[in-house]
């Protein structure tokens, strides 16, 4: 349940971690009236509301950069409140909202009415602005002025820009204003109207097959292209083992490049479409065994830098479409960090490891520089249980869309409680 209170609240004797400097310690923390009142050793008070953080790991709020929140347009699906509420119950205490909508996010007056309507939302949502106008890839969107007005990064996500000529003059005025460009990589030509991954097994299934390849040869051109430039680019959703390779190659030689995964990318394979799960059908699409493991290796040696959910909900009446037909995407912000940490864990790395692709990693591909856990700062902060066992169920789902595949899988830690400013959530809080 998320509650609004103005209560004073001491977080006592958990582990405090700090990502943004790698430190950890043990400590407690005062919040009154959704500010970080206190860090240390704090004596309880009777107007104070004490929360046993004993065993529990607490972290600065999770940030996503990726994801689809719907409005304005798309509104049975998800709305900025359902999706802001879906976002804080999986950690997240801010939200870059893409801006592929109806009308997308193309204009400076856009980009104001995200940020005027989500200013009282449970957490922070920064807005995308398209890189062209209406999407089409033709013509450049008034990037300064959506810069200027509060867009975070460009991107024309869902649809990639295919004229080279276009991406990069959108590398060089995004340049000026020091903000990243993200190209959704997928060559449709290749792509062939497959929907999911080409191999045996879509042959198996009879289902058209999406190469590996359609990903790969775009974010091979857009890395040259920005090469060329000069320009900052980010590659989202990385999905195969070649772009994995690309992208590491040009990391090497010095390009200013950053890259993302998903948590369905690290955890399930196209053997999760078996059954014709439309909840699984994704873009791009589930990949194969050596695409996952080349994926979960990309993130732990640094040639991707963060986790993003690329949260996509839809309807029951979309996902109950034949598989050609139905739409890709599936939500992912409440189960995001039981995924992900029982996936990374298991392959090596640590809680605290999982929780710097879910703050740090983002931050830095955004340019956040930020100070974590500060007095007087508005309180962002997770608390985690990182031993918890659990299966996620459709009742930990907040969002107005139920489309995962995830539902009734087993996981190894949990998010317990949620503090955004006056907002909070968890078992600890309620």
């Amino acid at each position: 349940m998320i509650n609004k209170s103005t209560q004073s609240i001491l977080l006592e004797g958990g582990t405090l971690f700090d990502p943004f400097q790698n430190k950890k310690r043990n400590t407690s923390i005062l919040i009154e009236n959704g500010l970080i009142k206190e860090v240390g050793e704090i004596t309880l008070s009777k107007k104070m509301k004490k929360v046993d953080c004993k065993g529990k790991l607490i972290s600065p709020g999770f940030i996503d950069i990726h994801a689809h929140f719907r409005e304005p347009g798309m509104e049975d699906k998800e709305t900025l409140e359902t999706g802001s509420r879906a976002a804080l119950s999986g950690g997240f205490t801010r939200v870059c909202v893409m801006p592929n909508t109806n009308p997308p996010l193309d204009s400076p007056e856009s980009i104001r009415f995200i940020i005027e309507k989500t200013i009282d939302m449970p957490v922070k949502i920064f807005p995308i602005g398209a890189i062209t106008i209406n999407q089409q890839g033709i013509e450049m969107a008034e990037i300064g002025g959506m810069v200027t007005a509060g867009a975070v990064a460009v991107s024309d996500d869902g649809l990639p820009v295919q004229n080279g000529q276009v991406l990069r003059y959108a590398f060089e005025y995004a340049q000026k204003y020091g903000v990243p460009v993200i190209n959704h990589a997928e060559d449709i030509c290749l792509k062939n109207g497959g929907v999911m991954n080409e191999g045996s097994l879509s042959t198996k299934l009879g289902l058209p097959g999406n190469p590996d390849i359609s990903e790969s040869v775009m974010v091979h051109r857009d890395l040259e292209i920005a090469d060329y430039c000069g320009g900052r680019i980010h590659v989202p959703h990385v999905s195969t083992r070649r772009s994995v390779d690309l992208i590491r190659q040009y990391k090497s030689r010095g390009l200013n490049v950053t890259a993302e995964v998903t948590p369905h990318h690290i955890g399930l394979t196209e053997a999760n479409l078996l059954d014709y799960d439309t909840n699984a059908k994704v873009a791009p699409p589930l990949r194969s065994a050596s695409d996952r493991e080349a994926v979960i290796e990309g993130l732990i040696d640094g040639t991707i830098d963060c986790i993003a959910t690329d949260h996509a909900p839809h309807t029951i009446e979309d996902k109950e479409m034949d598989f050609i037909n139905s739409p890709c995407g599936m939500i992912g912000l409440e189960s995001a960090f039981g995924l992900c940490h029982t996936v990374m864990t298991n392959a090596g790395a640590s809680s605290e490891d999982v929780i710097k692709w879910l703050t740090k990693g983002p931050a830095t591909v955004m340019g956040w520089k930020m100070e974590a856990l500060q007095i007087g700062q508005h309180a962002e902060i997770v608390i985690i249980d990182t031993d918890k066992k659990w299966t996620f169920n459709k009742s930990d789902i907040k969002s107005r869309s139920n489309n995962s595949p995830i539902v009734g899988m087993e996981f190894t830690g949990k998010v317990i409680s949620v503090i955004s400013g006056k907002y909070s959530f968890g078992i600890l809080l309620d």
